[in-house]
């Protein structure tokens, strides 16, 4: 259980009050939007007449989504302080219907530039200010045949609050309202237990605390099972919608589309990773003879391959590792990592009601910011470090491109937090002071490794299964959803690994996958990170300029455009390959530290 958020340090919590000081700025700025989306309604039907017309209304949209966007991060960060405040809860809400007016308002847009002649359209284009928005209108463009009518349009943008309850009603119930069991701790002292300090239990040297942890997490997300399951068979539903309404083949196709990736890209990254399984299992068989267990289990998988040596890290040495291991990426970098620390991007620890896990958030108009729950542990240090490989990526991207090409692609979004860690393992591993540190730190690398890069593409083959069995027509209720997930389980570790019946129920307590067909780019990105981080340390200043180019680049070109200008050709299944190559070597190298 977290502190009362007011007994915690300024120090450690970020400072919203640099987007808003009050209430009243926050209300002054909704009522600047709601002004803006009224004048944007003024075109409406007229952007064919003259290209004032379509400058104008180009320019009214992109002020009010500037703006709005400011809004609904701040409101939503603020809710994210503590999700029991009711009045944070309604000012998140405010936005989020303010955000659907918006959308509503500008829906004809987009058919309204379709439908002009292509010929008037080059004329148009030869206007200094509307060239500006050439790439914009160029995507607009190439969304031709998944673009609807003007109507359709309205009543689509207009159907965003009703499909996204299931997401609402997934953060609400299980970071808000679901209650965790007290268990005992490695001193036998009553403890509750919380989505953040579960992974904590899952690294105790205790077997029982281990089993404990994981037997009551799942005992609470088995008695909601039912509900979970409606609410993540309603965000598949509500995607497969939308994308048979464009026109996609699949809601895979319809997802991948945004960033221009083909579905190649997907299935060989899969593939890639069903064929070094072989691999992984070595690694846990190895984890096993460590640990001395004569059979391991899922809740066993995060425990360090050694009991003599733990890493803690309060929050001011991880600000000191990480200003080191990062030297690499040059002084520019490093003073904005220093000002992240000093201008309080960061909210550090965790409180009563604040939401779990971690993100790097932030408007274009704002610095970034970082919410996570750090633990004086080396997963808080990764974690923190990975935060801000994001927020250095946003900070380039805003500062370097105008806001209507400021959003860099999910695709290539992990790439610049993996990279992060990536020089930080480098770096903990070249100044480690023993065998032991050295062996555990090698086991965190493998875990990442596994998390990262494994378990994602498991995650996203279990999207892949539940989407096409919803798209042929088979409803899915809990049973579906975890004998899916158990049997996914059993797949990637029965030859080396019990797969306890609890962990079909996991998919009920993954967020992620109500952002249908993301967690793919984090294996995909784990694999441009390591290419990158490597070119860094043997290429040095040339490698490293070409990757700040990368970050600045924001969403101007396409994600594998970028990533080949960076150095790394992701359509290419070898990058995948390289990457898993990386992961084989330090297995063979975990064998001989045993053997040794």
């Amino acid at each position: 259980m977290g502190l009362d958020r007011s007994k915690i340090e300024d120090k450690f919590k970020w400072n919203l009050e640099q987007m808003y000081k009050n209430k009243d700025e926050v209300e002054k700025d909704i009522s600047k939007v709601k002004e803006l989306i009224q004048k944007a309604k003024e075109y409406k039907g007229k952007l064919a007449e003259s290209f004032e017309n379509l400058y104008n209304a180009l320019n009214i949209s992109e002020q009010a989504s500037r703006l709005l966007q400011n809004l609904y991060v701040y409101t939503h960060m603020k809710q994210h302080e503590d999700t029991r405040i009711n009045e944070n809860q309604g000012l998140a809400t405010k936005t989020d219907m303010l955000a659907t007016e918006l959308s509503t308002a500008t829906s004809y847009m987009v058919p309204e530039i379709i439908a002009i002649e292509e010929e008037k359209l080059k004329e148009f284009m030869k206007d200094e200010k509307l060239s500006f928005y050439e790439k914009h209108i160029k995507e607009i463009l190439r969304e031709k045949p998944h673009t609807l009518s003007e109507s359709e349009e309205e009543i689509l943008a207009a159907a965003s609050d009703i499909t996204k309850v299931s997401e609402d009603v997934y953060d609400m119930f299980s970071f808000a309202d679901l209650e965790f069991p007290e268990i005992e701790d490695e001193e036998g002292n009553k403890v509750k237990l919380t989505h953040s300090n579960y992974s904590v239990f899952l690294k105790s040297k205790n077997p029982r605390v281990r089993k404990d942890a994981f037997e009551a997490m799942y005992l609470v997300y088995g008695k909601y099972k039912n509900t979970f399951a409606s609410t993540l068979y309603g965000g598949i539903k509500s995607e497969i919608f939308y994308s048979k309404i464009r026109k996609y083949k699949s809601a895979l196709e319809a997802s991948l589309f945004q960033d221009d990736i083909s579905v190649d890209v997907y299935n060989n990254l899969i593939k890639a990773v069903d064929e070094s399984l072989p691999t992984l299992n070595k690694y846990v068989d190895l984890k096993k003879m460590f640990l001395g267990l004569e059979e391991i289990h899922m809740y066993d998988l995060y425990v360090p391959l050694t009991d003599k040596f733990d890493m803690k890290i309060t929050y001011e040495e991880a600000k000191e590792i990480i200003l080191n291991a990062l030297k690499p990426l040059g002084d520019e970098y490093l003073k904005l990592i220093q000002r992240a620390f000093d201008e309080r991007w960061i909210d550090v620890y965790e409180n009563e009601g604040k939401q779990g896990g971690a993100y790097s958030w932030g408007s274009y108009d704002s610095h970034p910011y970082i919410l996570m729950s750090y633990k004086d542990d080396l997963n808080s240090l990764f974690t923190l470090v990975h935060e801000l490989g994001h927020s250095m990526h946003s900070y380039y991207s805003r500062t370097t491109q105008p806001y209507i090409y400021s959003s860099y692609k999910i695709f290539v979004a992990e790439v610049a937090s993996t990279l992060n860690e990536l020089l930080l393992i480098n770096y903990l591993l070249e100044n480690s002071k023993s065998k032991e540190e050295t062996l555990y730190l090698l086991n965190y690398y493998l875990e990442q490794f596994r998390t990262t890069v494994y378990r994602q593409t498991m995650f996203a083959e279990f999207e892949k299964i539940t989407h096409e069995s919803v798209e042929s027509g088979e409803p899915l209720t809990a049973k579906e959803f975890t004998d899916i997930y158990y049997k996914l389980n059993e797949k990637y570790y029965k030859e080396s690994c019990v797969v306890d019946e609890q962990i079909g129920l996991e998919w009920a307590r993954i967020p992620h996958f109500y952002s249908n067909f993301y967690v793919y780019k984090y294996a995909t990105g784990f694999s441009a990170a390591s290419a990158l981080s490597k070119q860094i340390l043997e290429e040095g200043k040339p490698a490293v300029e070409r990757y700040i180019e990368f970050l600045k680049s924001g969403g101007s070109e396409y994600p594998l455009d970028q990533l080949r200008k960076a150095g790394v050709d992701m359509e290419k299944k070898e990058s995948v390959e390289e990457a898993l190559q990386i992961f084989k070597g330090l297995v063979d190298k975990l064998e001989k530290e045993y053997k040794g």
